[in-house]
């Protein structure tokens, strides 16, 4: 046991995607070798309470919980420590050596439990605090990608009290400058949460209050009609490196939550059937798209291509992309030749490199003489 690596997974949380995150994990632990990892779970349960202890993941899918003991960990530098929270006393569980979030959306995705995580100065999978942020806000984030001269299409951003207060003002702004259809979305979600593709005004009406049950940022993009939809998955830290593209199917008008995790219609096709100067360009796109937001360990990079003309448009960035047996970043991976388990294995060293490096990192400044 002392000579294995002890892996915290930690997965639920408080976002729209807590089932997804849940599938998600799922088949993590199912790929992480018993033989390398000690492994511990920790759910994080819809109102943000940690628990472990035994069967988290199952108990976390059938809703029978009572059986865990919450967790916590503190804000103190070096102390990686998971501790038991019983009748009032805090207790040592268990010191773990490198953290892998599976926690898809709000609250685990968007450099808030990264920040915890770096105060405590543990290792773990994933994107720092700026990039996991800057990932999560589409907003944001294409504000960064305009700025760095990468390919987006049109947007709009406004937010929860605009909408509430002139809705009229808000509709009239977006039909000004943008042409249907277009897309609605929450600016920090995932998994197709709360998206609405809106071809006419009525659509947009209910397509702004869907989104603003999500978040007080919406953002509207200018939509193409039947564009292709490309991903791309890249692995690393300081030399990231970009998976074959793969193409999405969806099975509905987009690429919807209900297609992405409830239905079977969506086809996946990998590689993406495309002509080779079209590949080279979208993984070219996707590592520059990676190095904007300082990116680390794992991104996925999806895009929006015209079907005519091959014109190349970032979509948006997932730097905690889903991990079921369904989801695109495995499965780009082990088309370009890395199995899912090595890929597991790879982003736990990619942990590790990157602490070792910020661990280079002076916080106090010493006067010379």
């Amino acid at each position: 046991m002392t000579d294995k690596i002890t892996v915290g997974v930690f997965f639920g949380g408080r976002s729209g995607e807590h089932e997804v995150s849940l599938l998600s994990a799922r088949s993590i632990l199912a790929n992480l070798d018993p033989a390398k990892y000690h492994l511990i779970e920790v759910g994080i349960t819809k109102e943000g309470q940690w628990l472990s202890g035994q069967d988290v993941l199952e108990a976390f899918q059938t809703g029978r919980t009572a059986h865990l003991t919450p967790v916590a960990m503190l804000p103190h530098a070096g102390d990686a420590t998971l501790y038991f929270l019983k009748d009032g006393r805090v207790e040592p569980f268990t010191r773990l050596d490198v953290i892998f979030p599976v926690l898809h959306g709000t609250f685990g995705e968007d450099g808030t439990l990264q920040g915890l995580f770096e105060l405590i100065g543990v290792a773990y999978v994933g994107a720092g605090v700026l990039a996991s942020a800057v990932g999560m806000d589409k907003a944001l984030f294409k504000t960064v990608l305009r700025a760095c001269n990468l390919p987006i299409l049109d947007y709009l951003v406004f937010t929860r009290r605009m909408v509430e207060e002139d809705a009229e003002k808000v509709i009239q702004a977006i039909e000004s400058s943008l042409q249907y259809p277009v897309f609605i979305k929450p600016a920090n979600l995932g998994s197709s949460v709360g998206i609405t593709k809106c071809r006419n005004r009525s659509d947009l009406v209910e397509g702004l209050y869907e989104a603003a049950r999500y978040d007080r940022r919406i953002i509207v993009e200018q939509g193409l009609e039947k564009p292709r939809e490309i991903e791309v998955s890249v692995l690393g830290n300081e030399q990231p490196e970009a998976s074959i593209p793969g193409e999405v199917v969806p099975g509905e008008d987009f690429y919807t939550y209900s297609a992405k995790y409830l239905s079977d219609n969506s086809r996946l096709l990998i590689p993406a059937p495309l002509p080779e100067e079209v590949k080279q360009e979208i993984q070219r796109i996707a590592l520059e798209t990676y190095r904007a937001i300082d990116g680390a360990g794992m991104a996925r990079v999806d895009f929006l291509v015209d079907r005519q003309t091959h014109q190349i448009y970032i979509s948006e960035v997932n730097t905690i992309p889903g991990f079921t047996q369904i989801s695109m970043y495995p499965k780009l991976w082990e088309a370009s030749g890395l199995p899912y388990a090595q890929l597991i294995d790879r982003l736990i060293e990619l942990a590790f490199e990157r602490k070792t490096d910020r661990d280079r990192t002076e916080f106090h400044y010493r006067r010379e003489g």
